[in-house]
This record gives structure tokens, sequence and C-alpha cells, in this order.
């Protein structure tokens, strides 16, 4: 039996991914769509990295896990949408195992880590509003990188365990997955073993690293508010509520997301609504978040300001060069 299961598994060197096969008269139109998104979605979180890189009143702990967040938005979205645009664009819908369980793997790694990031915002938060004389002393440099760092690490560690689970089980068909990207519920579907085992361990990993996130970003902005309430004047009030409502915003985004998606039962009747939550969850809140930090937080508007301004000035100041260069040529002519 066992040298059967392994001549299954070794007949399945690759995975179809249907996609979006419901609606193939706008493939060309979701190509494009996906490509607008993809670049603007690069383009803005490249963006606040840069600012947060080099611009020197940004040299702040929530900036430094700005910068960390727009690094990971712009590298889970580049593990999804070039290969969607990919299969939009050529017709070919198959991705090979390996590939798959990559691609499930870094999801996994990626929205792991920024569970936990989001958390170490809001207690950045919770430290500048409800400790602000302690603020500057408990973070610090090095205590923003053990943080960031601690971050990406849960996340590589959740992420390792599953996969290393998954990589014993055997494949042995149907394998094609009614999805646009290897999502882990419709890859276990495909394993012929019995895998009650290991949905325990991702159940479990999944609770070990989501909930105590969740939990501290729940308590940090339990105590924000509590503090903002009782900050005397409206102008204070306001103020203060100012430093934390694009990181609330998109917390809440996040976390809303992620509630409806998973808690949206997997039959096959709201599979395609499904599939439109994750297009929310995966596609559209990544290239949400840096609008919501740039529109709704005045020092990053100010430092986009100031970039415009010097680029403007840049720009007339060649201009002006040439036309000197110009007319001097021109005396330079006329003399000789």
């Amino acid at each position: 039996m066992a040298n059967t299961d392994w001549g299954n598994q070794t007949s399945i060197t690759e995975f179809i991914l249907l996609g979006f096969r419901d609606i193939p008269e706008l493939e060309i139109f979701l190509f494009l769509l996906f490509l607008l998104i993809y670049i603007v979605t690069v383009s803005g979180n490249v963006l606040i990295i840069v600012l947060a890189i080099t611009e020197r009143t940004l040299h702040t702990p929530m900036y430094f896990f700005l910068g960390n967040l727009s690094c990971l938005e712009t590298c889970y979205t580049s593990t999804i949408l070039p290969r969607v645009l990919a299969s939009l664009l050529t017709g070919d819908k198959t991705i090979s195992i390996s590939g798959c369980l990559t691609q499930y793997y870094f999801i996994g790694f990626f929205a792991g880590a920024e569970c936990y990031l989001l958390a170490v915002m809001s207690y950045d938060r919770f430290l500048a509003i409800c400790k602000p004389l302690h603020y500057a002393v408990l973070m610090n440099g090095r205590f923003c990188l053990q943080l960031a760092a601690g971050s990406w690490i849960n996340g590589f560690l959740a992420m390792t365990i599953v996969i290393v689970l998954m990589l014993q089980l055997i494949f042995c068909g149907p394998n094609e997955i009614d999805h646009f990207y290897c999502e882990s519920t419709e890859i276990l579907n495909l394993y012929c073993s019995d895998t009650n085992q290991i949905d325990l361990v991702i159940t479990f990993l999944a609770a070990i690293f989501t909930l105590p996130p969740f939990v501290l970003t729940m308590a940090s902005y339990v105590c924000i508010i509590i503090t903002i309430v009782r900050i005397p004047s409206t102008t204070g009030r306001q103020k203060a509520f100012s430093t934390c409502s694009s990181h609330l915003t998109v917390v809440t985004i996040f976390y809303g997301a992620i509630m409806i998606l998973y808690m949206l039962p997997k039959t096959n009747s709201l599979r395609a609504l499904n599939k439109v939550f994750s297009v929310f969850y995966t596609v559209l809140t990544p290239m949400a978040n840096p609008f919501i930090y740039s529109l709704r937080n005045i020092e990053v508007k100010d430092t986009i300001g100031k970039m415009v301004s010097k680029c403007l000035d840049f720009t007339r100041n060649q201009q002006s060069c040439g036309f000197f260069l110009s007319v001097q040529s021109k005396n330079g002519e006329m003399h000789s």
C-alpha cells in the first residue's frame, strides 16, 4: 500500500490553480486591475520605507516599525500577485508542488509576522500615550530592533513547523486547487493521508502565534482609549488620538478581514464569496496601508510635501541651467 501511495505522489508533479475560472471573460480586466494594484502597492510601500530611512525627522520607533510593516507588505504582495498576473496573462494555471508549498510558506510567514508587528506597534503607541515620560528610555534603539526581529522570527518559526509536518504527508490527487493562490485548506484536501493530526497542529499553532498578539493589541488600545478619555482638553484628546488613529484603522482592517475570511463556512456555495474576501485581505489591504498612513499622518504628509517641493525645485534649477547654457551658447555664436 505504501508503494502505491508513493507512486501516486510521484505521478503528481504540479497543481492547477483554478483561480477565476468562473469568469473567463473578465480575465483581461482582472489582469489590468491587479497589475495596477501591484504597482501602486509596491510603490506606496517602498515610498514609506525610503521616507523612514532617509528623513531624520522620521527616525523614531513608530516609523521604524512602519518601515518594517511596509517591507513585510511588499514581500507579502509579491508572493501572491506576480503568480496571479502570469496566470491571467498566459493562461498557464499550473504550479509545481514545491512552488505551491513555498508560496504557502511565505504567505503564512508574512501573515504571522504581521500579527506580531501590529502588536508591537500597538505597544509602542501605548507607551507613547500612557507612559510618555518613560517612552524614550523604554523604546530605545536596541529594544526596537529586538521587537522587530522577534516579529519576523515568530512568523518564521510557526510556518517552519507546519511545512515540516506537511512534507511528511503524501499527495494522491486530484491536483486542482479552487483558488488563486495556495491556500492551506485547499492544499490539505489534496492529501491522501489522514490530515486530522496536522489540522490540530495548525489550529494549535494559529492559536499560539495569533491570539497573544491579538490580545496584546486589544489590551493596548483599551488602555490608550481610557487614557485619551481622561485627558481634560479637547485639543489634547485629538492630538493623542491622531498619533494612533492610522494604526488603529490598519489593525481593524487586518483583523476584520481575517475573521470574516476564516469564519466563513467552507462550502461550495460560498467559494466565490471566499475568493472575494481573499482578494480584499491579500491584495487590497497591503495597498491601502500606505494611503492610510500617509493621508492620516501629519509627519508623513509633511515629509512627502517636502520631497515633492525639493523635486520641483531641482527640476526648475535644471531648466534654469539649461536655459542659461543655451543663451550663453547663442551669445558665443553671435560674437564669433
